[in-house]
């Protein structure tokens, strides 16, 4: 069986290898293509530096393990389909199923492989995509202006002990920290405004718990109704609202790690907001990388095709478009979830599902019936 895993493993590994490596080159191109819009830009940081070329193509690089994991399914998929269809046209399976080589045995080695690249999925999303796609925002920020999400930046809640909330608004964030436009709203425990502070600018202490504001107008009414307005040169707040919250609301969900989606969406339901979309988020990155899984058992049918020489290149297409529905079905779901209101895990998991059993019934039919 080491000898049969080898082979199996051998071939996939390697198709799979070269169909990343194609997909990466398109879609880098592609980005670098979309970066030259912007080429000659001055940066906001550094006097006299230009936006160039050498910037480019580090923010392509950058750019390049958000893509790999997004492409690591259909990847496996092509990949695993190209090698078992190339072992069956040889009719090298064939000689493996007579040497014994049972369905059983045969779904188990594909899982080994998928479970592998499942694990190398889960590290890319988690470890390395996150650091670098922020990175390569922060490198585009310094030449294109703040970071910020739509026209109103982020928008956060907190709630204290003493059942006061507050909404904060900051509209946008510098390449080196500092934050701008600066929006907490104050409410009492029944909903009654009770200040409104604005900041032209600040900056977070993590240390000492407080954001320190500048530039600040601060309006507050009594318990009377009485409204008293005060122009501080600066102010500190303080909060439980980190900067690496902060940080995470101005990332898309689909860019942030494990860890960080299951924080934010607690700090979510605790300060009772909507957390239906991050929810689903993170139940779509626990499950991603099983994916590949998936797509390795969908692939295995394949290997009990009969087929001549020119049939290769059709299987292989149809491989293609059984990944590319994969994922935009998984989009669908995570959309109707969003909208309708279902269950995260049911959004998130319906799709590697539905496709896994599909597989294992098109494997059992050309097992049984071919």
């Amino acid at each position: 069986m080491n000898t049969v895993r080898r082979l199996i493993h051998g071939e996939a590994l390697g198709a799979i290898t070269w169909v990343l490596v194609g997909f990466l080159a398109l879609f880098a191109f592609f980005d670098f293509v979309d970066e030259l819009g912007a080429l000659g830009a001055p940066s906001l940081t550094q006097p006299g530096a230009v936006y160039g070329v050498p910037q480019a193509l580090l923010v392509v690089l950058l750019w390049l393990p958000a893509r790999l994991y997004e492409l690591m399914p259909i990847g496996v998929l092509i990949g695993t389909v190209y090698a078992l269809t190339r072992l069956a046209r040889d009719s090298e399976f064939t000689i493996l199923r007579t040497s014994g080589l049972g369905p059983g045995l045969a779904l188990r080695q594909v899982l080994l492989l998928g479970l592998g690249c499942a694990v190398l999925t889960f590290a890319i999303g988690d470890y390395v995509a996150p650091p670098a796609a922020r990175q390569a925002q922060l490198l585009k920020a310094q030449y294109r202006g703040n970071l910020s999400i739509g026209s109103t930046g982020a928008w956060l809640r907190e709630r204290t002990d003493g059942a006061e909330v507050h909404v904060v608004n900051v509209r946008a964030l510098t390449p080196e920290g500092e934050l701008r436009g600066v929006r907490v709203l104050t409410l009492s425990a029944d909903g009654r405004l009770q200040a409104i502070t604005e900041a032209a600018r600040g900056t977070v202490d993590r240390a000492a718990g407080v954001w320190r504001l500048a530039e600040v107008r601060r309006d507050h009414w009594d318990a009377d109704g009485t409204l008293r307005t005060a122009t501080l040169p600066t102010f500190d707040w303080r909060t439980g609202l980190s900067a690496d919250m902060l940080n995470v609301a101005l990332l898309k969900p689909e860019r942030m790690r494990t860890l960080d989606l299951w924080q934010y969406m607690r700090h979510l339901e605790r300060n009772d907001q909507n957390a239906q979309r991050y929810a689903i988020e993170f139940w779509r990155k626990l499950l991603y990388p099983l994916g590949c899984v998936v797509m390795v058992v969908l692939a295995l049918p394949f290997a009990y095709l009969h087929f001549r020489q020119q049939g290769l290149a059709g299987y292989v297409f149809a491989g293609i478009m059984i990944g590319i529905s994969f994922v935009l079905v998984n989009g669908i779901f995570s959309h109707m979830g969003n909208l309708l209101g279902w269950a995260p895990w049911l959004a998130a998991g319906a799709t590697p599902v539905l496709y896994l059993a599909l597989s294992l019934a098109a494997l059992g039919w050309m097992v049984l019936r071919r």
